[in-house]
């Protein structure tokens, strides 16, 4: 079976965890101002996961010039990383980084 990794779905959403409008553009896979995300996604874009959990920004690693954001999900466990991305709240990011 040939699956793809990555499937753009241009999708808005309310933040459950700010309540924050966001406006998707297809790669958008957490809230720009809190950074929280939801596990919805096996592999990105699919919403073939049945967890449905919120997922908690819990820490974040420097790339380069570049930062990933490390979410857990906070019904299963389950911890991914998603890129930092122009819009997000860098003060949020900066908050993370002390943490971890």
């Amino acid at each position: 079976m040939d699956t793809k990794k990555f499937q753009r779905n241009v999708e808005d959403f309310t933040c459950e965890n700010c309540g924050s409008f966001v406006k998707g553009n297809g790669f958008t896979n957490h809230c720009p101002k809190c950074l929280w995300s939801k596990h919805v996604d096996i592999n990105p874009g699919d919403r073939a996961e049945d967890c449905g959990g919120l997922m908690n920004p819990i820490g974040v690693i420097k790339k380069g010039d570049s930062y990933d954001i490390i979410h857990q999900c906070q019904k299963c466990g389950f911890e991914k990383k998603n890129k930092f991305q122009d819009g997000d709240d860098f003060e949020v990011l900066i908050g993370l980084s002390k943490d971890s």
